[in-house]
């Protein structure tokens, strides 16, 4: 199973960085890093885009399944057909989230193996006929960074990242059309969506995410090799440009 998952994903990869670092003007690892992550991304827009737009939808849905779950709370089949026939109307599938990421998680693993061995000259040995062994890959880029080593402000910049790309998606829909409201109409809206949050959970559990995992990014990263958090920190800013497509779309 290894040796498909190196055959068909991993090797690839690797090859295409060195080739991408064989290309860019100035032998940049950091750049042909940058590169890469961001080449990668756009391959997987349909299905990010796709995964994002059904959790805004399921999102939306929450008040409608909560009255659902209420009112067949002592019949498990019909509260079962219930949610389901919601999910058709709305054209909805719950589990359409998954798929793309299961997708992309093995690139994802890829795309870390490849960045750690880019810079072991014994790794380059084995790169196809058609991509130039570079010989040793320097490891400072932007003449000032050195890849290999611990960079703690990096480390910093990837959990605010993070922590801006949560708050993002915990936005809530339909801005737009509360301000239409009268501020009275407008505070009894919102006070009913918090009491619906409150009563999922999901407003408590979301408070803890935005804080918790923009920590953990941290302290990750504190201990990773700056070439790595390079990778964290784009494909998070391109997260947040995905992320706030798709609440510019919902709002609209």
């Amino acid at each position: 199973m290894g040796e498909i998952f190196n055959q068909l994903i991993f090797y690839p990869i690797f090859n295409l960085l060195v080739f991408i670092y064989n290309i860019l003007p100035g032998s940049d690892f950091g750049a042909a890093i940058i590169a890469l992550t961001i080449l990668i991304r756009l391959l997987f827009v349909p299905l990010s885009i796709k995964t994002l737009r059904s959790q805004k939808e399921l999102t939306r849905l929450q008040p409608k399944i909560k009255e659902i779950q209420e009112k067949y709370k002592n019949d498990r089949q019909a509260l079962g057909q219930a949610t389901m026939a919601l999910y058709r109307e709305h054209k909805v599938n719950p589990f359409s989230g998954c798929l793309p990421l299961l997708i992309q998680l093995p690139v994802l693993i890829a795309l870390y193996q490849a960045f750690q061995l880019g810079l072991d000259p014994k790794s380059l040995d084995g790169l196809y006929s058609f991509v130039k062994n570079p010989g040793p890959i320097s490891q400072t880029s932007l003449g000032f960074i050195n890849l290999s080593q611990k960079s703690p402000p990096l480390a910093i910049l990837a959990g605010a990242l993070q922590f801006f790309q949560s708050k993002l998606s915990l936005a809530k829909g339909g801005s737009r059309a509360n301000a239409s409201l009268s501020p009275k109409d407008r505070q009894g809206s919102q006070e009913v969506g918090a009491q619906r949050e409150d009563n999922f959970g999901i407003g408590a559990m979301s408070r803890q995410m935005l804080y918790f995992f923009p920590i953990m990014v941290i302290l990750i990263s504190w201990n990773l090799p700056t070439g790595l958090v390079i990778y964290w920190v784009v494909t998070t800013l391109f997260s947040i440009l995905e992320q706030w497509y798709i609440n510019r779309s919902f709002n609209r």
